[in-house]
């Protein structure tokens, strides 16, 4: 069968003021017509890379690669998706806040309903559909606040109604989530 596997580029740095330093190992689409030699390369690259992620962050391969892998998909800075789940979370998958927001992206069960319909709790606690949910709502708030990291991060935590109503009234929606993100991004980069 034909494996197929997430591309990234060798050596591509991101222009991304918020990037950090690790650079992802180029990987095949598909392992059609390579050699073994070439397949067993990539895979060894790209073992290698989930342990500098694990290693970087603290927690294990399989949840560093789905981090890296489900932020790229959804149109999200990496370091950025990493620093959203250690602040939202701790990297905890089963987390539950006080408010009722569930899982590594502590996503309100309505936001799922919105980004999913008729999503169940435990659907929303899976790893990968609440990364997948998570990360595509985060994008569609860089998008709403024309790519202002900042704004995003405050939708995120604050909720984008009571962003957008601060604004309105000329009140600055800052109470420190934006920050504390971004700071342990450019921590994590030196």
């Amino acid at each position: 069968g034909v494996v197929i596997l997430v591309a990234f580029e060798l050596g591509a740095r991101s222009v991304d003021p918020v990037a950090g330093p690790l650079d992802p190992p180029r990987f095949a689409i598909s392992d059609a017509g390579r050699s073994v030699i070439d397949i067993q390369t990539d895979r060894i690259e790209r073992l290698e890379f989930a342990n500098e992620l694990s290693s970087k962050y603290g927690i294990g391969a399989d949840l560093a690669t789905a981090i890296h892998e489900i932020a790229l998909a959804q149109g999200v800075d990496p370091p950025l998706a990493f620093e959203l789940v250690r602040v939202e979370s701790g990297f905890n998958p089963r987390a539950v806040s006080p408010a009722g927001a569930l899982g590594l992206t502590q996503l309100m069960p309505g936001t799922a309903q919105v980004l999913s319909p008729g999503i169940s709790r435990a659907e929303i606690l899976d790893r990968n559909t609440n990364l997948q949910l998570g990360f595509r709502f985060f994008r569609s708030l860089l998008d709403r606040y024309g790519r202002d990291v900042r704004l995003a991060l405050l939708a995120y935590n604050r909720g984008p109604v009571t962003v957008d109503q601060l604004l309105a009234a000329g009140i600055d929606p800052s109470n420190g989530y934006a920050e504390t993100v971004m700071r342990r991004i450019q921590a994590s980069s030196d």
